[in-house]
């Protein structure tokens, strides 16, 4: 296949123009992802089933429904987090080992619609509870940019599978940061759309006030025309939002409204919260966060200072209220229907204890224990309910900074990816490394990561976006315009 065949856009042209068909491209990926097996990056990978459904694919296209259909016949590989019939569905945990799925994830089921086709699942953090990928029953996933450290978490074996070149597309969800930072370790592009705009239905559930789908790829554009395919209403998800479809690819390749051609984003207004820049950020990530801004600034943005207050708070509130969800969403996995089931108890209570104690890793243990604590009597007043108006204030500093910009940039982690175990043994210090994102998150704003720069070890460093409630076109044309000046998301781990 063609080396330069990396971009959504570009497959779709050589799909159209029979340079390449579905089932070459698809064998390209899956060998590749046999020899990549170190990288850990999948859980599970259906050879056959996934050919099947390229050579569908190829009938499509010859009958003509590439020109309707841009995702039609393109690979994707899927977070092992959406329920996916033909491929194992096990939230990267012992609890769900060999699980097979009845029936598709809303999001697999739009992409499948589209013409998609299904790589594999990637591996993942445990229930999705991780910053580092580390806390999979698989195994911790390695970066492709240096294997030693981290790929971030939790969605770091779909970041790590689109770095490596394993698949041009992935998806995954974002909790607190689980798109953004693992984009950011990985050195690709990724969004965490608006609360409500991707369905969650066949989501295995975290903190369901919380999870969100989106897309990883190697540029604005490819996330562009993923979130064309993943969002939309459904009805089988209360929380999905009932909001006409719209074209998150429109402003691609264009000036803003009444900028020009060689200053594309004149009268953009870039704010910078003061508490993302302070102690705390690593020197080499400031770096080249300000590398990135100066050259917005070329592209006619101009920068604003503002303010967000309540940053610091962002970490115990999130490590409250996901927990509390967590507690709740994880105790049907008890071994009665379904899920891991001890081989030997004495009683119904004995068999509850040894499945949930073999079932669940130690991360997750931690995190229901932590949110039945606060939602237990006497300490839901004083931790849940406190960690709830704090988190309205949260969302109510984000609609004042917007009062002032466009959009609000900064650093996604304070450091570049970490070495796999130097956290393991400190989960507070593996939380901290998420305050850039989590208030984000409880806010429910649209969040995206795109490639910036090398930092230390020259491992990636991610320049973090936020626009305000339904704002994704926006930023997806913002960074757009800033991949169109720059080369940072074409640049690939060595040897891939």
């Amino acid at each position: 296949m063609e080396q330069d065949l990396i971009h959504l856009q570009d497959l779709r042209a050589a799909l159209d123009a029979k340079r390449v068909s579905s089932v070459e491209l698809t064998q390209h990926y899956l060998d590749r992802i046999a020899g990549a097996a170190d990288l850990n990056a999948f859980v599970h990978v259906n050879a056959e089933t996934s050919l099947a459904q390229a050579r569908a694919a190829d009938a499509r296209i010859a009958a003509g429904d590439g020109a309707n259909q841009p995702l039609l016949g393109i690979p994707v590989a899927h977070k092992d987090v959406f329920v996916t019939r033909g491929w194992h569905s096990t939230a990267g945990s012992r609890m769900l080992k060999g699980y097979d799925s009845p029936y598709d994830a809303a999001v697999v089921e739009r992409l499948s619609n589209a013409g998609m086709v299904t790589l594999g699942k990637t591996n993942m953090d445990e229930f999705a509870m991780g910053s580092s990928n580390e806390n999979s029953y698989y195994g911790p996933v390695k970066n492709p940019w240096d294997k030693l450290a981290v790929p971030g978490g939790s969605s770091g074996g779909s970041a790590a599978a689109v770095a490596a070149r394993l698949a041009p597309a992935a998806t995954g969800t974002d909790t607190g940061g689980s798109i953004r930072q693992p984009a950011a370790f990985c050195g690709v592009t990724g969004i965490k759309p608006t609360y409500g705009r991707v369905s969650r239905y066949g989501m295995i559930a975290f903190a369901s006030s919380l999870d969100q789908g989106g897309p990883f790829g190697h540029s604005a554009a490819d996330c562009a025309w993923m979130l064309n395919g993943m969002a939309g209403f459904d009805a089988r998800d209360s929380t999905s939002l009932e909001r006409a479809d719209e074209d998150f690819a429109r402003g691609l390749g264009k000036p803003l409204d009444g900028a020009t051609a060689d200053k594309p984003l004149a009268g953009l207004r870039i704010g910078l919260p003061a508490e993302y820049f302070g102690d705390g950020l690593d020197a080499d990530v400031r770096e080249s966060v300000d590398t990135a801004l100066a050259e917005f600034e070329k592209l006619g943005a101009v920068r604003v200072p503002v303010s967000l207050p309540k940053t610091e708070l962002s970490i115990p509130v999130y490590y409250v209220l996901a927990p509390a969800e967590a507690s709740s969403n994880l105790s049907r996995f008890d071994g009665v229907r379904f899920g891991h089931r001890a081989a030997e108890y004495r009683d119904l209570l004995d068999m509850y204890k040894k499945s949930r104690a073999e079932g669940f890793g130690t991360e997750v243990k931690r995190r229901i224990l932590v949110g039945t604590y606060v939602l237990s009597h006497g300490y839901y007043d004083a931790y849940y309910l406190q960690a709830q108006k704090i988190r309205r204030l949260i969302a109510q500093d984000f609609q004042n900074a917007f009062a002032q910009c466009d959009v609000i940039m900064g650093p996604v982690a304070p450091s570049v990816a970490w070495n796999l175990g130097e956290k393991s043994a400190d989960p507070v210090q593996m939380y901290l490394a998420d305050i850039y994102t989590l208030s984000v998150s409880l806010a429910g704003l649209p969040g995206m990561s795109l490639p910036v720069g090398p930092g230390r070890n020259a491992r990636p460093v991610g320049l973090q976006m936020i626009g305000n409630y339904f704002d994704e076109a926006r930023l997806l044309q913002v960074a757009d315009a800033f991949q169109r000046a720059t080369d940072w998301h074409k640049r690939a781990p060595a040897g891939v």
